[in-house]
């Protein structure tokens, strides 16, 4: 391992928490102990406290994917097959957030964020949707304002896993397919585009693993799941190393009360370790204390 990266990593072994899903995705951290995550080929939302079986949440998620919090702590959820966009509350009640854009339908929403000032972000592949049935000619990434009206925030070729920088000021996006690289967003005060740039290159002759889910420690430093493992870049866009698990990983999170334990949605297992350097925490957990 490289020792730029080995130097970030306080174990070096993954611990596998659970196995024997279809495919897992979606990984959030919740204050109260437990990792959510989907099995998307069982259109399932599950939770699970690290040392017990993992618990069903929720089933036909219409193929649930990527998840995130607002700002009231209520799960958020791009459903893939559903083609909208979910938020449910603390009572399991689900609700459509929003699955049009200008009257036409969404293709199929993959994976969303939640920036503080209560804004939504989530990006909407075409690829996978035959063309005879797509309403939207483009892939996008999409805000949704706190006051629900929804923008096209930038086209992409096939945007997939994104992330913010630690002062929000930048938007991290992955391209998953053709060509293979993070996009970076620079954002205005206010969270409008003002340009854009690759950030990173992720094209690989390994064979297993796509540029897919992403996050962003306290210190800036990029984890995306790609080609082998998971890759980590440099706040400047250096790559440090790739960690490997028994499994590719489709996603992240960081997780644990200190937010220093990465947890992996490798295929059909579910997989730890834990870091030096915590991850950023969720708007929502930040404004829980400060109230407290």
């Amino acid at each position: 391992m490289d020792d730029r990266l080995s130097s970030l990593l306080e174990t070096t072994t993954p611990e596998r928490l659970a196995t024997g899903f279809g495919f897992t995705e979606g990984p959030s951290w919740h204050p109260d102990g437990f990792y959510y995550f989907v099995d998307i080929r069982r259109s399932v939302l599950q939770r699970i406290t690290p040392g017990t079986t993992p618990e069903l949440v929720r089933s036909d998620t219409g193929e649930g994917n990527g998840t995130t919090f607002d700002l009231e702590g209520r799960l958020v959820m791009c459903e893939g097959g559903n083609r909208r966009i979910s938020r449910m509350d603390a009572g399991g009640r689900v609700e459509a957030l929003v699955d049009r854009f200008e009257g036409q339908r969404f293709n199929r929403p993959n994976d969303v964020v939640c920036r503080s000032d209560g804004s939504l972000w989530f990006t909407d592949p075409g690829l996978r949707v035959p063309l005879a049935q797509r309403e939207l000619p483009y892939a996008g990434v999409y805000r949704i304002a706190p006051d629900g009206t929804t923008t096209l925030a930038a086209d992409c070729e096939y945007p997939n896993g994104l992330a913010f920088s630690p002062d929000e000021r930048v938007l991290y996006v992955a391209n998953t397919r053709w060509t293979q690289y993070i996009h970076a967003f620079e954002l205005d005060a206010g969270g409008a585009v003002v340009r854009r740039r690759i950030f990173a290159d992720m094209s690989s002759d390994e064979t297993d693993g796509v540029p897919d889910g992403m996050k962003v420690d306290v210190e800036g430093r990029v984890y995306c799941t790609g080609p082998g493992g998971t890759w980590v870049f440099a706040p400047d866009g250096k790559r440090l190393g790739i960690i490997r698990t028994p499994e590719v990983p489709a996603n992240l999170a960081f997780g644990g009360p200190d937010l220093r334990t990465l947890f992996f949605t490798a295929r059909t297992s579910l997989y730890t370790l834990r870091v030096k350097v915590p991850g950023q925490p969720h708007p929502w957990y930040r404004r829980a204390q400060r109230r407290s």
